[in-house]
């Protein structure tokens, strides 16, 4: 039986008082959509507002990020569903890229909230790499308790948005989810991260998108056994 991926992407194109041009960090869409592509597994695209999904970093020389630029899904992401619209209980997993455009439409956002929490509570896999994990901000499984309180994960760090984009976000990523109780921890700078808890996967960084994603196939094998 196939399984099915939701990956939840941003619509936002600006981010910052200097109006920084952002959207989705395209290696992180690209890197997963490949590894889960080949290995068989039904990926569709959703966002805030439906439709068009700006992206940022684009690298022509990076075979992967090319055959997803030219692709069939490439043309399905641009007319991504209204997530209001879906019932994220419909996947296996849910999978959230990073970039920049995500620290603007989809933390604290209320639909991306109800994902998660929807993914979460009926056994399925919620995944974040980068910045995406600002997905999980604000997240409340009806208990009153953070969603990542006392979970592992990582996510871009303190250190690589000091050389980034520390004068174009709001707040610190890191320090956000570390303030709702979340037990962080990164590697170096740029280097690949990804930690499994449970039924929850994050990447720390672009670098560690594909590598997210081969631990998300890893988990749906086990599902599906």
């Amino acid at each position: 039986m196939t399984q099915h991926v939701l990956f939840i992407v941003t619509n936002a194109a600006v981010i910052g008082p200097n109006n920084r041009k952002t959207g989705f960090f395209f290696a992180e869409v690209a890197h997963p959509f490949e590894v889960l592509d080949e290995a068989g597994i039904a990926i569709e695209f959703a966002s805030i507002s439906g439709g068009w999904t700006p992206y940022d970093a684009y690298d022509e020389n990076d075979n992967a990020q090319k055959k997803f630029l030219e692709s069939k899904a490439f043309r399905r992401l641009n007319r991504s569903r209204k997530l209001s619209e879906i019932d994220a209980a419909d996947y296996d997993a849910i999978l959230v890229p990073g970039g920049l455009g995500p620290m603007v439409d989809i933390a604290r956002n209320t639909d991306v909230q109800k994902a998660v929490v929807r993914s979460w509570t009926t056994g399925k896999i919620v995944t974040a790499v980068c910045h995406g994990p600002c997905s999980l901000l604000g997240v409340d499984l009806g208990d009153g308790v953070p969603f990542v309180r006392g979970k592992k994960l990582t996510s871009f760090s303190k250190k690589e948005e000091y050389d980034y984009a520390r004068d174009d976000v709001p707040y610190e990523l890191e320090d956000a989810l570390r303030a709702e109780g979340a037990e962080y921890s990164s590697a170096d700078n740029w280097m690949p991260k990804v930690v499994v808890d449970g039924r929850l996967i994050t990447g720390q960084n672009p670098a560690s998108a594909g590598p997210m994603a081969k631990e998300l196939l890893a988990a749906l094998k086990t599902i599906a056994g």
